[in-house]
């Protein structure tokens, strides 16, 4: 199958960069939200992105300032915003990056399956979901596969391309080839929990505050140990507050719902006491650290 057309379903803080990318890709995009305020806003992100993109090529002289500003406008150009869900019936590829809710997530994939062409892939950005389960919301399991890029999409190399057991492996190596063009590198896995790296990244933050809670040490001597001892960019408590203590433990809660068998799925006291005071990391100003804006205070 040859991708040519990409819709994607959210112009949020993931949906906007997966739209970009994909049409610097030189795929034709068709961006959908809910209300024109939500679009406006992605919209503008995508050409502040575009604008910085552009202003680097030329500072760093790969770039003259005329191709820099044909290659915003060629981009732009490729990017068509609606509010209209049918502008994806005709696309090879439909990506969802909505809320990080199961029941609204399959609601939508049913919504697709009978909106897009028989042939079309449909694709979740999930980031901690079965992807089987949203293609139990449709009629084409076979059509259905995972597309995980990580924020933000537009600096991030990576995207996890997931296939359930029904995924056809041709549309598999279809997604996979979009990743690349995309200039991502993909990398496949099964549809396991949290993917690949989820998987392995939750259980380790909580250890992490498994460890603070017990006593055994600082979640500062704790980040900066496995910043210098593992080289890490930044500590698990850092990076807690970061993805959002609220987010963490919303991907738990579902883990140890469906999992409870699984010793490395379980949720820190700390955790769920932070979420219940409302302190959920960077976004709030307040989750293990304190913050201002993007700056630990």
């Amino acid at each position: 199958m040859k991708i040519k057309k990409v819709g994607v379903i959210g112009c949020g803080l993931m949906g906007h960069g997966i739209a970009q990318v994909a049409a610097q890709g030189g795929f034709d995009v068709v961006v959908v939200e809910t209300a024109q305020e939500f679009l406006d806003r992605g919209v503008a992100r995508i050409e502040k992105s575009l604008a910085k993109l552009a202003e680097k090529a030329v500072a760093k002289g790969k770039q003259t300032a005329a191709e820099a500003e044909a290659f915003v406008t060629s981009t732009r150009a490729r990017i068509e915003p609606t509010l209209d869900k049918q502008r994806v019936a005709e696309c090879d590829l439909v990506i969802e990056a909505i809320v990080e809710n199961l029941e609204t997530k399959q609601a939508l994939f049913a919504e697709l399956d009978a909106i897009c062409k028989p042939d079309a892939i449909l694709a979740t950005n999930t980031s901690s979901f079965s992807v089987a389960q949203i293609a139990s919301a449709t009629r084409r399991p076979a059509h259905v596969l995972g597309l995980h890029f990580f924020n933000p999409v537009q600096l991030m190399r990576l995207v996890e391309v997931v296939r359930t057991d029904a995924t056809d492996p041709d549309l598999f190596s279809a997604a996979l080839e979009f990743g690349q063009a995309c200039g991502k590198a993909p990398v496949s896995c099964r549809d396991t929990p949290g993917f690949i790296v989820n998987r392995l990244l939750v259980p380790y933050m909580v250890q992490a505050i498994q460890m603070y809670d017990r006593g055994d040490a600082s979640k500062e001597d704790i980040d900066t140990a496995m910043r210098f001892g593992c080289g890490y960019p930044m500590g698990p408590f850092t990076l807690t507050d970061y993805v959002g203590l609220d987010t963490t433990l919303s991907i738990l809660e579902g883990w140890v719902e469906r999992y409870p068998d699984e010793p490395a799925f379980s949720i820190p006291e700390s955790l769920r006491r932070l979420v219940a005071q409302g302190k959920l990391g960077r976004k709030t100003g307040e989750g293990y650290y304190k913050w201002d804006g993007d700056k630990r205070v």
